[in-house]
């Protein structure tokens, strides 16, 4: 079973973060910022990725920023060597008025492009700027390419929910075993 708990205290938060990539979709999470939350669950249903997550913080980009190490962690401590995956994954989804895209590439090697076009300060109560900071986090701690782009759309909140439900889509395909790969997804023979 592809699982993994990680568990993260700094003077700022209190992280931890459950994942189990063969799962059902089913969702835990306690952030205390409402649209954050909302994002999360939107990840976890669409990415069928079993999160359970909770985090403390003295101020809401800390608590947004350690969940997304925690989070990408977990996600590569449950991928392990990354042994018989796809490695990757693109989707593209419309949300109402916004069409965003993602590409995911599980290749141990962090590197993001994140272009939300989002245009207002805050989304609900999440600021804007720490949407992006989140996926470039994630990136990072998971040791992923990850791109994200709206193509276009009028309303903030439809183009960072299209966005975290493409990327999910992206890494559902991307973690998926294929029966016929032998070893690590690469020419090289390591990743």
């Amino acid at each position: 079973m592809r699982t993994a708990e990680v568990y993260r205290k700094t003077r700022e938060t209190e992280v931890t973060v459950k994942v189990n990539l063969d799962g059902e979709g089913k969702i835990e999470v306690d952030t205390g910022i409402g649209f954050f939350d909302h994002l999360l669950t939107s990840f976890s249903t669409h990415s069928l990725i079993d999160v359970t997550a909770k985090v403390k913080g003295d101020l809401k980009h800390h608590a947004i920023e350690d969940l997304a190490i925690g989070l990408g962690d977990a996600l590569s401590k449950a991928l392990n060597s990354r042994e018989g995956i796809n490695r990757f994954g693109y989707a593209t989804v419309p949300m109402d008025d916004s069409l965003a895209s993602a590409a995911v590439d599980l290749v141990k090697r962090p590197y993001a492009v994140i272009n939300l076009k989002l245009r207002g300060k805050k989304i609900e109560d999440m600021q804007t700027e720490d949407v992006a900071h989140f996926f470039e986090t994630l990136s990072t701690s998971l040791t992923a390419n990850i791109h994200i782009w709206t193509e276009y759309g009028g309303n903030d909140h439809h183009k960072a929910e299209a966005a975290i439900k493409a990327l999910a889509l992206s890494l559902k395909q991307a973690i998926t075993m294929d029966p016929r790969r032998k070893g690590v997804p690469s020419s090289k023979g390591a990743i």
